[in-house]
Parts: C-alpha cells; sequence; structure tokens
C-alpha cells in the first residue's frame, strides 16, 4: 500500500510522475522516487530473491543494502540490491520467484 495523503502535522505529499515499468514480464507501475524493493512490496511481491548459502526464498531484511537478501535482476544486470535501487521508467526486474508467491 502506498501512502497518498497525510495529517496536518506533517508537509503535503507531492505529485509524482508515474514511471511503468516490468516485473517477470508482467506490467507494473512504480512512483518516481521509489526503491525497486518497495514497487515489489506494493505488488504483493515480498519474497523476490534467493539465500545463495540455501536457495530459500527471501525478501528485505536489512533495508539498507548490508544483507543482501533483496537481489534482483534489473534490465539484464544480475544481483542488485532492490532496497539500494531506485525505479526508472521502462525498467525491466526479474525476480528469482517469478511472480509465483
Amino acid at each position: 500500500m502506498r501512502i497518498t495523503k497525510t495529517i496536518p502535522d506533517l508537509s503535503p505529499i507531492r505529485e509524482r510522475r508515474l514511471l511503468e515499468l516490468t516485473i517477470d514480464g508482467r506490467k507494473a507501475q512504480a512512483f518516481e522516487g521509489e526503491l525497486v524493493s518497495t514497487v515489489l512490496l506494493a505488488e504483493g511481491i515480498a519474497a523476490f530473491a534467493r539465500k545463495a548459502a540455501t536457495g530459500r526464498l527471501s525478501g528485505i531484511y536489512c533495508g539498507m543494502g548490508v544483507c543482501y537478501e533483496c537481489l534482483v535482476t534489473i534490465d539484464g544486470v544480475p544481483n542488485v540490491r532492490a532496497c539500494q535501487t531506485y525505479a526508472a521508467d521502462q525498467m525491466a526486474i526479474e525476480t528469482a520467484n517469478q511472480g509465483k508467491l
């Protein structure tokens, strides 16, 4: 779920440009300034990477690029940290589970 409004004590949410991208070959949308991990979670994909040691599915763990539990393939480049990469227009994201969860 994305935040669309705020309370009076906080600054208003500014309009952001809508981006078109694909996740495992399916069209999706993101807002400019969102991280790839945020887009995946907003699309209902919580487990999108695989642990190197066990091969088990994983997703966001530390959220700051230290644990490498959120690796995805972006525009053909493997092992990109989803929690450290901003979504871009026409970006192609491939997850380890190919959207099956």
